[in-house]
């Protein structure tokens, strides 16, 4: 007689597993990570020291004290707290740091149930509430590797949208050598970092792709001198701030982002929309983060109302 044992899915088995993706992530992170620590030397090395432990300690703390299974081992509070601190300037108080990490781990991740149950990008969130409870910290900028405070391109262009971005050295936006966050330092570092994620299958490309496109689309149409007058500005805006950054490695995220593939398309091009919205008419120079988080927030109703293909539904006969 033959035992059919009934267990929860997944029933079909492969070789890929949650730490190989997260390893995969923590792969395309290292070279904008490695040129942060070449322009922002000490400071960015205690920024992402930091923050990763302490992002690793939050989660083995709060599993300890709720009684769970601690899985610090499977890298994915190691990449929530190194996202963190490449949407840090250099040189915070390494408070800042540790307060992120505990507010994206605690409140955003495991109190909503864990990996994958969260409904926004930890990280993201962190860095919204950083930005609300210390300001001054948070947009106190440093261009590498002179440690001369000033304001970035796009503060520049936020006070002055006739700012002529010939004076700006468009090497020094896609090698490094610019102000912002960590993260922000070199388009270049993030895109091969991006182009490996795509490569090895770990994230869809359907939203960076209409992520940073139809951002490309609406900052012509929306042109900071009016409409249709972007042209000149275009590679200027998307290489400076984290459009690349939260295109690639933050809109991305598994947990908050539509199941279907016309889901993923509406998600690149809300992001992009929202990110020039919050850019051009908001109060804050930098739209990336406020536009992923809100997009975050509609994705239950992207994919209740855009469903993925259902194969083996019966037809209904027609009487």
């Amino acid at each position: 007689m033959r035992t059919l044992v009934v267990s929860a899915p997944p029933h079909i088995y492969g070789r890929d597993s949650i730490e190989k993706r997260m390893l995969d992530v923590i792969i395309a992170l290292l070279p904008v990570s490695l040129v942060s620590l070449y322009f922002y030397r000490i400071d960015a090395f205690f920024v992402i020291s930091v923050s990763i432990l302490s992002a690793m300690l939050a989660e083995f703390l709060y599993q300890k004290v709720a009684g769970k299974p601690v899985t610090i081992s499977d890298l994915s509070a190691v990449i929530t707290g190194l996202l963190i601190a490449l949407n840090l300037p250099p040189g915070v108080p390494l408070w800042l740091p540790i307060i992120g990490s505990f507010f994206a781990i605690i409140a955003v991740k495991q109190l909503f149930g864990g990996l994958g149950a969260n409904f926004m990008n930890p990280a993201l969130a962190a860095r919204a509430f950083l930005l609300a409870a210390f300001p001054a910290h948070m947009t106190t900028w440093t261009f590498a590797p002179d440690a001369v405070t000033e304001a970035t391109y796009l503060a520049i262009l936020a006070e002055n949208p006739y700012f002529i971005p010939e004076t700006a050295d468009y090497m020094s936006l896609l090698f490094g050598k610019v102000g912002g966050s960590i993260g922000e330092v070199s388009a270049v570092a993030l895109l091969i970092g991006g182009l490996y994620l795509l490569i090895r299958k770990v994230i869809n490309w359907r939203i960076p792709v209409f992520y940073i496109g139809s951002f490309a689309v609406f900052a012509f149409i929306f042109g900071r001198e009016g409409l249709f007058t972007g042209g000149h500005l275009l590679l200027f805006e998307m290489l400076s701030g984290g459009l690349i950054l939260g295109a690639f490695f933050m809109a991305t995220d598994y947990a908050t982002t539509p199941i279907s593939p016309i889901g993923k398309i509406v998600m690149g091009i809300g992001c992009g929309f929202l990110t020039v919205m919050i850019r051009f008419f908001g109060g804050y120079p930098e739209g990336v983060s406020y536009a992923i988080l809100i997009m975050n927030i509609f994705v239950p109703t992207i994919d209740k109302y855009i469903k993925p293909n259902v194969y083996g539904r019966v037809r209904r006969k027609k009487a």
